[in-house]
């Protein structure tokens, strides 16, 4: 992923230093277990941690002539730790190493995602309290519909985020799984016990049975949880977004002092960073797919997956990292304009109290299609002709016979909209 996009934490994770630092410690642990087994010389594990170095060029240097990056690796570590080195490998195959060491990246990944889950969560609850009374439009279909509050809106996203918490999790426990089961998995040439080690060393489960390979479902419901949380993302920059619009105004991401917001026009504040998060949003899902494909391989392994996940790896983690970092400073910063809010709502001048009319009529006798026609009559006469209709219902002298003056300033009051607020945060926030 390019540095504009990326965090150093994360791209530490996927750099070439860590991917055979990882490896490094897989070959160790596994001839740690080897040599209690007494199946390679004691000090071998040892010795190579002792004198082994990651030399990224080196490896490069050899994979240019064996054609092989698991090879190239070992000789170099021959190369620093001596001809004890040579019984490392005994028994594995190269997917031994790649896909514990990749679910060893993923979990590394996956556990930094968690935290900037939970600073996502911790933004959005402080900011739904805050606003939690703040009336503002709820809109179906980017229409008008009823009154909600900016802080329900607000504690919708915490909502989300926390399923989302939950299952990237989920996805972080499927991928920690470990094989070191030889050619095909059938433990031909090396001790299951070996890969119980393995996996205890590094705090990996076993994998219960591997063809060779990790099974790449796993790996596809790792990479689909990020792909559905990259939609949240997307989901709360849109709704930014909208409010930010010029008719509408609601809200603003921050704009810095020195900030330009175009080069042609200097009046403008543009959504450039909510706009800047729906691109990426669509950048890590875009990596669902190739993992989902990545499920049928042929017999017991073949290598079509890894060149998918050398670039969705790095890419979906690193990408889906800067998203939700930028998310959560977009939160944490927004400007909200509760006057704007309430202009809004009285934007249409009472239409949007029509169901409690409707709803009131029905309940003094009349049916629902007479009461929702003659409501809708109204609707439609105070939107062309830009009335209240709140005014205009006082002059029809049937309905005032059904409804009395109280009851219609309570029906246009805001009371009963937000009258179970605190039941649902306490629903979301228990």
């Amino acid at each position: 992923m390019i540095k504009r996009y990326s965090r150093k934490e994360l791209t530490d994770i996927w750099s070439e230093q860590n991917k055979y630092k990882i490896w490094l410690d897989v070959e160790i642990a596994a001839a740690q277990s080897m040599e209690k087994l007494n199946q390679i010389p004691k000090g071998v594990s040892s010795t190579v941690k002792k004198k082994a170095r990651i030399n990224v060029k080196r490896i490069h240097q050899i994979e240019s002539r064996v054609k092989h990056d698991v090879i190239a690796f070992l000789t170099s570590v021959t190369e620093k730790a001596g001809l004890k080195a040579r019984y490392l490998h005994q028994g594995m195959t190269s997917s031994d190493v790649l896909d514990t060491s990749f679910n060893i990246q993923l979990i590394q990944s996956g556990k930094i995602l968690v935290k900037d889950l939970d600073q996502i969560l911790k933004v959005l609850k402080k900011q739904a309290r805050k606003y939690k009374f703040t009336p503002c439009m709820g809109r179906s279909h980017g229409i008008h519909a009823e009154p909600i509050t900016f802080g329900l809106k607000l504690a919708s996203f915490y909502e989300e985020f926390k399923r989302n918490k939950k299952r990237l999790i989920d996805a972080i426990n499927e991928v920690s799984t470990c094989a070191i089961s030889g050619a095909v998995g059938t433990f031909a040439n090396i001790s299951p016990k070996v890969e119980q080690h393995v996996a205890k060393k590094l705090g990996l489960k076993v994998e219960p049975i591997s063809t060779q390979i990790i099974p790449r479902d796993r790996h596809a419901f790792y990479f689909s949880v990020l792909g559905i949380i990259a939609g949240s993302i997307e989901r709360v920059a849109t709704e930014i977004r909208h409010l930010q619009r010029t008719e509408v105004y609601e809200l603003q991401e921050y704009f810095s002092k020195n900030q330009k917001g175009s080069s042609a026009m200097p009046h403008k504040k543009n959504p450039i960073l909510s706009e800047n998060l729906t691109g990426l949003s669509r950048m890590v899902r875009s990596a669902v797919v190739p993992a989902l494909e990545n499920i049928a391989l042929w017999h017991e392994r073949d290598i079509s997956h890894s060149s998918v996940e050398r670039n969705i790896g790095p890419d979906a983690n690193i990408t889906l990292d800067f998203a939700l970092v930028r998310l959560a400073n977009i939160l944490d910063n927004m400007i909200v304009y509760p006057k704007k809010m309430l202009q809004n709502l009285n934007l249409t001048k009472g239409l949007i109290f029509s169901q409690e009319l409707m709803l009131e009529l029905t309940k003094t006798g009349l049916s629902r299609e007479k009461s929702y026609r003659m409501i809708q009559n109204y609707a439609k006469k105070c939107f062309v002709e830009n009335l209240d209709l709140y005014s205009v219902i006082q002059t029809d002298k049937y309905i005032m016979s059904k409804i009395s003056p109280k009851k219609l300033r309570l029906i246009f009051s805001y009371a009963k909209h937000f009258k179970n607020v605190n039941l649902i945060f306490r629903r979301v926030f228990r």
